[in-house]
């Protein structure tokens, strides 16, 4: 299904198919769902796969993003042990 919904959209939709998520091969979200990452994980792997590239002057921000997710992962598994 993902294969059908991919050839229908428009190349620089902002929507579905933002610039700052389709550089490279693959989209990070068909990689988050291929490896079943979940929201935290996730959230952690688009933050860093676009970390800079929506704006230049926020690659920081994204990362620090991408580590917010980490430790909220990291503390969700900690708790359920």
């Amino acid at each position: 299904m993902a294969d059908y919904i991919m050839t229908n959209f428009i190349a620089d939709d902002p929507v579905n198919r933002p610039a700052h998520y389709t550089d490279g091969k693959i989209e990070v979200i068909d990689f988050i769902e291929d490896k079943g990452l979940g929201f935290h994980l996730g959230n952690a792997v688009k933050y860093i796969a676009r970390a800079g590239k929506k704006d230049p002057d926020k690659a920081v921000e994204d990362l620090e993003k991408a580590r917010w997710y980490l430790d909220r992962e990291i503390a969700r598994r900690k708790a359920a042990r």
